[in-house]
């Protein structure tokens, strides 16, 4: 025993919170992560602070709303004067460290590029990789994996075409099994790495282990044996209703690029089914990975002192709208699934209160005795996890969350959503969630719901939008939309002395 809890945080990539087997899905397969929720807190309703990679993860890294740490899309870096969480527990007295993905800045040619800053962020040790897409082509601890095995050029050739940015690219609805034995599968050889690194750990102090999956994101690459877990599988579908875009206007640029980017208007019923089977199987996958880990938690005597940590870094439509991947400010795309389970467990217990992807972060900095991140947005819910609910028995959570991505915002209350265009303060978007759960109708124009509008902008908007953002370049309406204008060369930033 170390006499402070280890803290294991396991993190996917682009986890709709509906796909878990215990959260009531019908169809997905995820004994390990239903065992985990079976002792465990799980936060039904937690809010990503970006639906993008980049933005989300720095938010989780730096505590602060997207507007403040100026990372607003995958292609611009975070400030590097920032304090970070991984600091604040380093200094408590933490051995940290990161396995798989993290992408916590633009990637470099060579992930390795960027290790001055993984340390300047706090972390003793990293094994990275990047996402299924990036491996395509930037060098990484998995390309190095696949170079020893002889996959790597196979890998690359199926990847690259997927990319949806890139000219001639395939559909993104496109399915295909990984040419590479499963147990080559980027997600496989991440869970594989976490079970090194936690059996030989370094000793005499405890530990902070960021665990990064590249999956579920697209490609839908499942190995094709987990495919045909699936195969008899009823694929079922939420609502397709594609949203309804202006003819011009911030809202036209924002949902045309996304709607142009999910090849939406080649983007079947069928091809949605194939999609989510696909889905599912890496789901599994991933889940499997998970019992892996926690399995050598257990044969190491380590999981009666540590805490376990699952959540993503945003969701992913996956069909709804006419949607695929996240981007957008829909429910399946901004709501992550967030489960803690405490040393030695719990009963299970389900919190349905609002709270954000900062609230997490200052949570585990407390839950491992460290010093407050300073300029933290961050409410710990630490009390909640250890039977003191913040403010007593009647803790209510954030009455509103908040998510920011591509120069946009969101406000989402117990009844409505509000989007707004930053620059203008414009709102482009209203959604009544208690008539309208699925977000099918938009009422931003409604008479009947201008006193809401009015009412949100007072309450939330204005105050969160009276201090300038931070946008180290346009943002993407300014830029004219398009897929073409989604991602933008931007070097790594050096950290400073």
């Amino acid at each position: 025993m170390t006499g402070r809890p280890n803290i294991l945080w396991l993190f996917s990539d682009q986890h709709r919170a509906d796909t878990i087997g215990a959260a009531g899905h019908p169809v997905v397969r995820t004994p390990n992560l239903d065992s985990l929720i079976a002792s465990a807190f799980t936060f039904e309703r937690t809010f990503c602070q970006g639906p993008l990679c980049v933005p989300a993860r720095v938010s989780l890294l730096t505590e602060r709303y997207v507007r403040d740490h100026g990372a607003f899309e995958n292609d611009y870096p975070a400030r590097t004067d920032l304090p970070t969480l991984v600091q604040a527990i380093r200094a408590a007295g933490y051995h940290t460290a990161a396995i798989g993905k993290m992408h916590l800045f633009p990637h470099p040619p060579d992930v390795a590029l960027g290790l001055p800053l993984m340390t300047r962020f706090g972390f003793d040790e990293v094994v990275e990789a990047v996402g299924k897409l990036a491996s395509g082509f930037v060098r990484n601890a998995y390309t190095d994996h696949l170079e020893r095995h002889g996959l790597l050029e196979e890998y690359q050739a199926f990847v690259r075409p997927r990319v949806p940015w890139r000219r001639n690219s395939l559909p993104v609805w496109t399915v295909d099994p990984s040419p590479l034995p499963a147990e080559h599968h980027i997600d496989w050889w991440v869970g594989e790495k976490a079970v090194e690194w936690i059996e030989s750990r370094p000793a005499g102090q405890p530990f902070f282990c960021w665990v990064g999956f590249p999956g579920p994101h697209d490609p839908w690459d499942a190995p094709a044996s987990y495919v045909r877990q699936y195969e008899d599988a009823d694929i079922r579908l939420d609502s397709t209703r594609r949203p309804d875009v202006p003819g011009s206007g911030p809202l036209a640029a924002f949902l045309n690029t996304f709607l142009d980017y999910s090849s939406s208007s080649t983007l079947t019923d069928g091809r949605t089914r194939e999609v989510r089977r696909h889905y599912y199987a890496n789901v599994t996958l991933i889940d499997e990975a998970i019992g892996r880990i926690l399995a050598a938690l257990d044969r190491s005597g380590l999981a009666d002192d540590t805490w376990v940590v699952y959540s993503t870094d945003h969701g992913e439509m996956l069909g709804t709208h006419g949607l695929l991947n996240k981007m957008v400010f829909y429910e399946p795309a901004v709501r992550v699934p967030l489960v803690i389970r405490p040393p030695k467990g719990s009963v299970p217990v389900r919190l349905t209160q609002m709270v954000e992807h900062v609230d997490l972060a200052a949570t585990l900095g407390a839950l491992a005795g460290a010093a407050p991140v300073e300029g933290s947005a961050g409410v710990s819910f630490a009390d909640a996890l250890v039977g003191r609910p913040p403010g007593g028995s009647d803790w209510a959570g954030r009455e509103a969350v908040v998510s920011e991505n591509y120069g946009f915002a969101m406000w989402r209350t117990e009844r409505y959503k509000l989007v707004v265009y930053e620059k203008t303060r414009t709102p482009v978007q209203l959604f009544d969630l208690m008539d309208d759960p699925e977000e099918d109708v938009n009422r931003v124009d409604d008479p009947a719901y201008a006193p809401v509008v009015s009412d949100l902008r007072d309450a939330f908007v204005e105050p969160f939008l009276s201090v300038p953002p931070r946008r180290p370049g346009p943002d993407l309406v300014e830029r004219g939309g398009g897929i073409d204008q989604m991602h933008r060369s931007v070097a790594v930033p050096t950290p400073a002395d």
